[in-house]
Order: structure tokens, then sequence, then C-alpha cells
């Protein structure tokens, strides 16, 4: 995926009020962006770090832009922009590069589910009239100075819901998948942030052993594109 309008660089003053950042562009503007990401956004926000903006031309808009990319203090890209991992992997879908969930004749989003009123990101019908629930995570976190990346970055009672609905489905045979969409560069793993979201932690593995498949699949990023490319290893507590 081409980042269309190209991203302009800029650097982070502060993020406030949850959805919205100060930054100073490089021609010298200060501007009040758009943040979509409601975690913590941990070791993505470093005041008077590189960040990488898409500015709106739309003149009804409160925001100047969308913060979309951030520089973490180990050097790697992160896409903060958590719309765009539903995106991301559907392009992927659409793409077969997702190997495991390949070969479907049609999918379906925001499909209601579950006994807590759910929606799953993408239901997948195949030739054979089966289907699979596919729940999609943005995933950012790498703080520890490793290449295995962490989620989640903020506790999530929303996560643990999904975890929940996804095991009960499994539970009555339907194909259920969890997939981490990797939003940071040089990632080879990623695991289960425990210290943060101790429910989480719980939810997932009793998910894993209702038979939820969990997946990861990392994404390569730069300024100018980014795509999901390749699977990496899942971390589960034993």
């Amino acid at each position: 995926m081409l980042f269309d309008p190209p991203l302009e660089e800029a650097i982070l003053i502060k993020r406030y009020k949850r959805f919205l950042a100060d930054i100073k562009t490089s021609t010298g503007e200060i501007l009040t962006i758009h943040c979509s990401n409601t975690g913590s956004m941990l070791n993505c926000m470093s005041e008077g770090g590189r960040i990488w903006f898409s500015r709106s031309t739309d003149p009804k808009r409160k925001s100047a832009g969308s913060w979309i990319l951030a520089e973490t203090p180990q050097g790697r890209l992160a896409c903060v922009n958590t719309h765009l991992a539903n995106k991301l992997v559907e392009e992927a879908l659409q793409q077969g590069v997702i190997k495991e969930l390949a070969g479907f004749n049609q999918l379906r989003r925001e499909v209601k589910y579950g006994q807590e009123n759910s929606r799953i990101d993408f239901c997948l019908t195949y030739p054979d009239q089966t289907t699979t629930y596919l729940e999609v995570k943005s995933v950012t976190l790498g703080y520890d100075n490793t290449d295995i990346a962490a989620f989640p970055d903020a506790v999530t009672s929303r996560g643990s819901k999904h975890l929940r609905e996804l095991a009960e489905l499994a539970k009555q045979g339907t194909n259920t998948v969890l997939l981490y969409c990797v939003n940071l560069t040089n990632i080879a793993a990623v695991r289960v942030c425990k210290e943060i979201d101790g429910d989480y932690a719980n939810a997932l593995q009793l998910a894993h052993q209702a038979g939820v498949k969990i997946l990861a699949y990392h994404c390569h990023i730069t300024p100018q594109e980014i795509a999901v490319t390749k699977p990496i290893k899942v971390i589960l507590e034993s």
C-alpha cells in the first residue's frame, strides 16, 4: 500500500487528550493532527522524535491531518494509525499473502457474532461452505531492546472480550483466528504483554486451548509504503 498523498515528516511536540498531537513540520509550521490510536502508544511517542503524517485537504476538518508513523527510540518505524491494520490485512488476504487463510471466495467485514454483541473484523467463506472468523490486532510495542514485540500496550477489556467470543465459537467447531498485524520494523516474534494486562494474557491462553488459531504477520514499513509481508513466531505461555 502506497501512502497517498505522500506522508510528510515532522517532529512530535506532544500528544494530549488521547486523540490529538501537536507537531512541528520541516518548514517550521506548528500543527495539531489527529491520533487514531486508543492505546498508550508506549515507546511510540517520544517528544522531539520523528513522526510522519498525512496532511488533510478537507477545509471542514478540525485537525490538519492524521498521524501515521512514528520512529521509536530504538530506531524502528511503527505504524501508529490503527485504522490501517484492517486495510493492510484485507489487502494481504486478497493477494494471498496470508497462506493459512487462502482460498476463500467471500469476505465480509464487521459481522456481528457472539453473546457479548461483538463484531468480527473479517468473516471468510470458502467453496466448501466453511467459514473462518478472523480478528485483527495491531501491534506496535517493542520496548525491551529485543526483536520481540508485545501486545497489548494498555489494558484492553475489549480485547479480552473478543478472545472470549472467539473461544466460544471455537468450542462450537467454528474456525477462528486471531491475527497480530505487527506494525513495527525489525521484529522476529510477538508475545503477550502479561505485565501490562494479565487478564488479556489469561484470556489468550484460554482461547488458544479452546482451539483459536493464533497468527502473527510482520509489516514492511517505510515513509513511502506499508504492506503485510511474512509470518513471524507467536510466543505463547506453556
